[in-house]
């Protein structure tokens, strides 16, 4: 063992070259300012934007409130004559039904009234079918 020599790492001649050790991160994206005042510029663009398009649906929605309320006569005769369709169809029924029964009078109010007053679903399609019923109360649902 003693013949044997352990040759020691050593620094070069003249030492090592210095190295750089301080933080050197680049510079990358926009600056914080820069970004908040992106920021700010989006928010007010999105903003405007907003407004602009509630003032543009407040406009549609006047609009479809004016052309229903310029509709509303027509529709009102249309469920009217709808009604007085029904109505007479029932009187109709009623008479048949009711033809020998002494002392029964066709069409007669339950209201103690001259003013008309307007029948309920169930007074007129007490004589249709049921699903017609169902119909005119729920309208389109699927599970009915």
């Amino acid at each position: 063992m003693s013949g044997s020599k352990v040759k020691q790492d050593m620094a070069p001649p003249g030492g090592y070259k210095p190295f750089d050790y301080r933080r050197n991160l680049p510079k990358r994206g926009f600056s914080g300012y820069s970004m908040f005042g992106i920021g700010i510029g989006v928010m007010v663009f999105g903003y405007w934007r907003l407004f602009k398009w509630n003032r543009e649906r407040r406009r549609l929605q006047i609009e479809d409130l004016e052309a229903r309320i310029a509709l509303m006569p027509l529709l009102q005769a249309e469920h009217d004559r709808r009604v007085l369709r029904m109505l007479r169809e029932n009187l109709e029924e009623e008479a048949v039904i009711m033809k020998d029964v002494p002392g029964w009078k066709v069409g007669e109010s339950v209201f103690h009234t001259d003013r008309w007053v307007s029948p309920l679903d169930e007074e007129l399609f007490n004589l249709r079918p049921r699903e017609q019923l169902l119909q005119k109360q729920f309208g389109f649902l699927g599970y009915v």
